[in-house]
């Protein structure tokens, strides 16, 4: 089963920090993107813990709008994989979005093979999944010389088999779905790399007080000049700020014109990332806090 890499100590710190994230005892609710039994129905678990209620959505974009909207506290989504990279669509949804980074989760990703309690594997002929769960098991899929049929949700895939009575069929998923489902894993890690994890941020209308091990995101542009975005860069390393991440998207403005997404260790309200973010404001033409929020360990 997928485990989190945060303890458990760390994930209450994180939860109970976010936000009061169970303001006057109430159970959190947060919605993410797939059917239960997915990969990131298991984040929501791990961070919230396993009394959180959660509320599964056809879209990421259905995430973000069901936060903004109230249905949910919280909104739980994937950002980018160890081994595929970013999560595009993410990124899009939060340069467009109010809603803030409060939280960050490290999930280790397990897929397995699962199908009917009746079905062998040497009865598969067609496996279903999400793009990125197929493609981070390519070799295991070329061993089976099986149809390959993309879906918009891993547990998704075990619940339509479950429903269409596929006994020629499988999905690849987390040990999880098979549980939820009531079906039967044929292999399990099947994964081509076992250091296979995806980072989900927890979203929220606010992000989460200092804890003292946090991290900021941000997102700005810069003109298109020799030597700004050094600029820019050099005013987080004059004061030994470190940073984590750093993606370029195209601004959908102008075409090759792009928005940098920039992850940074420390929280916006200390003083020498105040002074960054500051000096950043004067050398950039567009700048977006996305939010400061404990860090995963």
């Amino acid at each position: 089963m997928c485990t989190a890499v945060q303890t458990k100590e760390t994930r209450e710190k994180k939860a109970g920090s976010d936000l009061g994230a169970c303001k006057s005892g109430k159970t959190p609710r947060a919605a993410f993107q797939g059917e239960v039994g997915a990969y990131s129905e298991q984040a929501v678990l791990n961070f919230f813990g396993q009394t959180a209620s959660v509320n599964p959505c056809k879209s990421l974009r259905e995430v973000f709008k069901m936060v903004e909207k109230g249905g949910s506290e919280f909104g739980v989504v994937p950002v980018e994989n160890s081994l595929e990279g970013s999560v595009n669509e993410t990124y899009d949804l939060l340069m467009d979005s109010s809603l803030q980074v409060s939280g960050e989760i490290n999930l280790r990703v397990v897929h397995c093979l699962i199908a009917s309690p009746e079905t062998q594997l040497r009865d598969i002929k067609v496996v279903y999944s999400h793009p990125h769960a197929l493609a981070q098991c390519r070799r295991f899929l070329e061993s089976l010389n099986c149809e390959v049929v993309s879906t918009y949700d891993t547990a998704g895939s075990v619940k339509m088999i479950k429903e269409r009575r596929l006994a020629d069929s499988a999905a690849i998923a987390s040990e999880r779905a098979a549980e939820v489902y009531g079906m039967k894993v044929l292999r399990k890690a099947i994964e081509d790399n076992p250091n296979n994890y995806t980072r989900f941020f927890v979203l929220s209308k606010d992000d989460a007080p200092p804890s003292g091990q946090d991290k900021t995101s941000i997102i700005f542009s810069v003109k298109h000049l020799p030597g700004t975005l050094f600029g820019v860069l050099q005013e987080f390393a004059v004061r030994s700020i470190n940073l984590t991440k750093i993606e370029s998207r195209p601004t959908r403005q102008n075409p090759w014109e792009y928005n940098f997404y920039l992850d940074f260790e420390g929280h916006r309200e200390e003083a020498a990332c105040k002074e960054a973010l500051e000096s950043l404001r004067r050398k950039s033409t567009f700048v977006k806090i996305l939010g400061s929020y404990p860090r995963a360990s």
